[in-house]
């Protein structure tokens, strides 16, 4: 399994491509998949990953309607992505919309997967936990 971390700040061309950072494109020299994520964020995952996120929603689907709809709407909201010779990643226009991504975009690992981020979701809703480094024991 791929090990994510870092934090990046990028922008969108005028094509709604993001450059992935150089650290994380050997991971993604296959392609890779996109997919609306919890609290607003996109998750970029590598195949073997995806897969493994893939079996996962298709178990928890056999729990009932709403667990089946949440496999439904993950599934219909994900989208294979390749990262061209320059690093660019082209993000199709609902998951950019579902993420707020305009201008900046906040780029960073999340230990198994790469998030992309709006920099002010971000700042509203992890920021704040920033604090728990500054935490005593």
């Amino acid at each position: 399994m791929a090990a994510f971390v870092g934090r990046y700040e990028h922008s969108l061309d005028s094509k709604g491509r993001v450059i992935l950072p150089a650290k994380f494109r050997t991971d993604f020299e296959r392609g890779g998949y996109l997919t609306e994520h919890r609290e607003g964020c996109l998750a970029l995952w590598t195949p073997g990953e995806f897969q493994r996120q893939m079996l996962a929603m298709q178990e928890q689907a056999a729990g009932g309607r709403t667990q089946r709809n949440r496999a439904r709407l993950w599934a219909a909201s994900s989208h294979e992505v390749e990262v061209d010779r320059q690093g660019r990643m082209a993000i199709p226009a609902h998951l950019r919309e579902f993420a707020s991504l305009e201008g900046e975009v906040l780029v960073h690992g999340a230990i198994d997967r790469v998030e992309l981020w709006n920099p002010s979701g971000w700042r509203d809703r992890v920021a704040p936990e920033e604090r728990w480094f500054l935490e005593e024991e």
